[in-house]
């Protein structure tokens, strides 16, 4: 992780992630990122490119969830997204939606079942 990513918050004050950010708030682009988004790298760094980025995609070699991302670099979420957006933009990173958890079955359904084990 490069030096200017790890570095502690109180440190630098809000200036900085206004800096990192460049006074946004939000992504430009329309990808939608949550917390368990899955982040993966498809390449490695450029040389020039801002640390934070550079550090996020070193970080993102594996897959890691946006929170993971903000606490490895810790940077907040807010900054973290705007950043993420910019590197989806830029086709630097890929942003995986999490598996959707199974939908468990109807209840009456395994009640059925149930009963139709007990009769046998």
């Amino acid at each position: 992780m490069s030096r200017a990513a790890g570095r502690n918050l109180e440190e630098e004050g809000p200036e900085r992630l206004y800096v990192i950010t460049g006074g946004r708030s939000i992504t430009s682009t329309p990808v939608r990122l949550d917390l368990v988004t899955l982040i993966v790298a498809r390449s490695r760094p450029k040389r020039g490119m801002p640390p934070e980025q550079a550090a996020i995609i070193e970080l993102c070699q594996s897959p890691l969830s946006v929170a993971e991302v903000s606490a490895y670099t810790r940077l907040p979420v807010s900054v973290i997204t705007v950043l993420l957006g910019d590197l989806v933009a830029d086709n630097r990173v890929i942003a995986r939606a999490p598996i959707p958890p199974v939908a468990l079955p109807d209840r009456a359904l395994l009640e059925a079942v149930i009963h139709g084990l007990q009769r046998l």
